[in-house]
């Protein structure tokens, strides 16, 4: 997200009115504009389009004559309204939490703006599963989730698509490394809400899981995997996560592999439907237009279908590689993709590690955010010119998740653009950020927060979140504190004890291996 602090400094003596404009509309976006902005702190992703303050850009517009064009910065004393800003204040959602008579934990948010309800099931049951039901069994908990919407005992697949379709409903499931989520998004009458329940009790305690089908589902997954490997970012990421993680579970993709998927069989989708869609495995997010009453009712129609099971084990921590390494994969292509990064942090669950977590979200921004004006993106795309695009974000799971850089380059070019990457990242890890810097992150941050709750989906993702990871309301009613709280030195050390460079893991897919000639450095 950062604005870049040193903007001025860099144009110290602009040719024309043209370029001084541009100094004063980036000076007020830096107090005005909200931007693009990855959170990285278990929010959803917030987004909006960046906008300058236009009455303050037509003030300077025929009056550059009295502008000191050696020091540009001056002219924003005259934007004194924009000293008359006030703090931030947000309202947010009332969480209501409650158990059912089976112990699944509830988060609830009653919203009567729109006659909808959103339904956010999850279960610790991801890929990093599959191996309990068979030993190399990549892709169990991916199918699973694929035929739970594929027919039920009562209705084929075909009956089971037109219901859905005929009521209107959105009904959905998906399989990631950590969780199994179940989502449902339906009209809040009783006609469609209550033919929407019964059909996801039905998908959970009595899926077909037909045999035709799977083969069927098999074949296609075949043909996508094969098609994988025309994928430069495909292959670079399944690469990384292998060297990465090795035996632990986060290795495998969570789709399986072309080994593995030819071997899934229905008795291993009911095993895993047996040991993890469990109450004792789940938590349930709830958001939309129902009374406390009515959303109880709700939840005990979701779990009472469910056994009541044990919840899952947890994760072994993976183990950081300690040293640097390079993989290259040959592929035919004018650009050469590029992954790099290490192990990351897990989910923090506590005050500390919230705050800790909250310090490198910050730093990461100016390092590694998807805006223009982040360091990797300023000196790797506007100065070099190696590339239309870098950031890098962490990723905390259950265990360890990683941390990953991400971008593409002329084969040629493919050192060089990688040394440059190190070289700011280190330059930032000895210098450290600004205050500016911070200053401007920790707004923007602030400034996006209420965009993560701003619709229906958006309240649920995070209680769903919330609630997978346990964490307490105060996660959420503490993130302007926390980010109110960071302090510079903090950040930068943070960001010191995190990253490790000299030891990243460098994932290299194009034509040219760029660690076989330091020629190619130009």
């Amino acid at each position: 997200m950062t604005q870049n602090s040193d903007l001025v400094q860099k144009r110290k003596k602009p040719a024309n009115s043209a370029l001084i404009l541009t100094q004063v509309a980036n000076a007020t976006l830096k107090k005005t504009a909200y931007l693009s902005v990855g959170v990285g702190l278990g929010l959803s992703t917030l987004t909006i389009t960046a906008h300058a303050d236009t009455t303050g850009s037509e003030e300077y517009r025929g009056s550059t004559a009295v502008v000191d064009t050696s020091a540009p910065i001056a002219a924003l004393s005259t934007l004194s309204s924009l000293d008359d800003d006030k703090p931030l204040k947000v309202t947010l959602p009332k969480i209501q939490q409650f158990k059912t008579t089976t112990g699944v934990p509830v988060r609830f948010v009653q919203t009567t703006a729109l006659p909808i309800v959103d339904v956010d099931l999850r279960f610790n049951a991801g890929s990093a599963r599959d191996t309990s039901i068979r030993k190399e069994g990549f892709g169990i908990a991916n199918m699973t989730a694929t035929m739970l919407t594929q027919g039920s005992k009562k209705l084929d697949e075909d009956e089971f698509t037109q219901t859905v379709e005929t009521l209107g409903i959105n009904l959905s499931s998906s399989a990631y490394k950590d969780m199994f989520i179940v989502s449902l998004r339906s009209l809040s009458d009783d006609k469609h809400l209550l033919p929407a329940i019964d059909l996801m009790t039905q998908m959970l305690s009595e899926p077909a899981f037909d045999e035709d089908i799977l083969a069927r589902n098999k074949a296609r997954l075949l043909v996508g995997l094969q098609q994988q490997k025309q994928d430069p970012n495909s292959l670079a990421s399944i690469a990384f996560n292998q060297a990465l993680y090795r035996d632990h579970p986060y290795a495998h993709p969570s789709v399986g592999t072309l080994d593995s998927v030819p071997s899934i069989d229905k008795q291993q989708l009911i095993a895993f439907k047996n040991q993890y869609l469990v109450a004792a495995n789940a938590s349930i997010a709830m958001t939309g237009n129902l009374t406390l009453p009515q959303a109880k009712k709700l939840a005990e129609d979701i779990t009472n279908g469910l056994p009541t099971g044990q919840s899952a084990a947890d994760l072994p921590e993976p183990k950081p590689l300690n040293q640097a390494k390079h993989i290259h994969i040959p592929f035919p292509s004018t650009q050469t993709t590029i992954l790099m990064g290490q192990l990351g942090s897990k989910r923090a669950t506590n005050p500390k590690d919230q705050q800790q977590q909250t310090n490198f979200a910050v730093g990461n921004e100016v390092l590694a955010g998807g805006d223009f004006n982040a360091r990797l993106m300023t000196e790797v795309r506007q100065n070099l010119g190696y590339t239309y695009g870098i950031s890098g974000s962490m990723n905390p799971m259950l265990a360890r998740g990683p941390y990953q850089i991400g971008f593409s380059t002329r084969n040629d070019k493919a050192r060089a653009a990688i040394e440059a990457s190190l070289e700011v990242i280190n330059n930032t890890l000895d210098q450290g950020i600004t205050s500016s810097e911070m200053r401007l992150t920790t707004d923007n941050l602030k400034n996006s927060f209420p965009m993560g709750f701003a619709s229906n989906a958006g309240i649920n993702g995070l209680l769903g979140m919330m609630n997978f990871y346990q964490l307490p309301n105060s996660y959420l009613t503490d993130y302007v504190k926390r980010i109110d709280q960071v302090k510079l030195s903090e950040i930068n050390q943070t960001m010191r004890e995190t990253l490790k460079p000299d030891d990243f893991l460098i994932v290299t897919v194009g034509q040219d291996d760029p660690w076989q000639d330091k020629n190619t450095i130009k």
